[in-house]
This record gives structure tokens, C-alpha cells and sequence, in this order.
């Protein structure tokens, strides 16, 4: 009788199981992203948005800030990704999932 009981206790609580969203990289706003203006130094964006999530060692003048937000319930994604490039340490475009102010945007 009591592994009975102690059975039923362990299958109830196997389907409680609390799942929870998941964000990673980057949580960029977008009041962030519209103070970048071409010229900035590489030192003045990462004050603005902090560091890139990918680095390119061989690469310097282009950073990359992911984020993406998993929700637990339905299992949905969403992935978001801004795109900067520089030229001699200052930043020259911009593009991405945001809304990139219009001067930066690359042509």
C-alpha cells in the first residue's frame, strides 16, 4: 500500500514541472540604438549598448550583438541581431532587426 502511495506521489509530482523563458546575449532598447551616430568610437558604443556577444578575432571592424528570447510554454524563439561596422575605430553603418537611425543605415 504505501509504495502505491508513494508511486502515485511520484508520478503527480513528475508532471509539475516548472519551465522557465530563457534570454541570452544582448537586451538591447531601442532608445540605445538611436543615440548611435556615425564617427563614434569603438569605446563610445560599447558606453552606449556594452560589449558584442560575438567577437572576431580576425576581424575587428565588425561587431555583432545577438539576443534571442526563448518562451517556455510555447516553445517559440525570437532572434534579434544588430550588425555595426567600422572603419579605422569609428563607427560607419549599421544594420539589423532594430530600426537603424538613418544616417548609419548602410546603402
Amino acid at each position: 500500500m504505501i509504495k502505491k502511495l508513494f508511486f502515485l506521489l511520484a508520478l503527480c509530482l513528475s508532471a509539475c514541472v516548472y519551465k522557465i523563458d530563457i534570454q541570452q546575449g544582448n537586451i538591447l532598447a531601442q532608445k540605445d540604438i538611436d543615440k548611435l551616430r556615425p564617427g563614434l568610437t569603438k569605446n563610445q558604443v560599447v558606453f552606449v549598448l556594452g560589449s558584442p556577444v560575438v567577437d572576431d578575432g580576425f576581424k575587428d571592424d565588425k561587431w555583432v550583438y545577438l539576443y534571442t528570447y526563448k518562451r517556455a510554454k510555447t516553445g517559440e524563439t525570437t532572434r534579434k541581431v544588430l550588425k555595426l561596422n567600422f572603419n579605422q575605430d569609428k563607427l560607419v553603418s549599421a544594420s539589423g532587426d532594430y530600426e537603424i537611425p538613418a544616417e548609419l543605415q548602410s546603402k
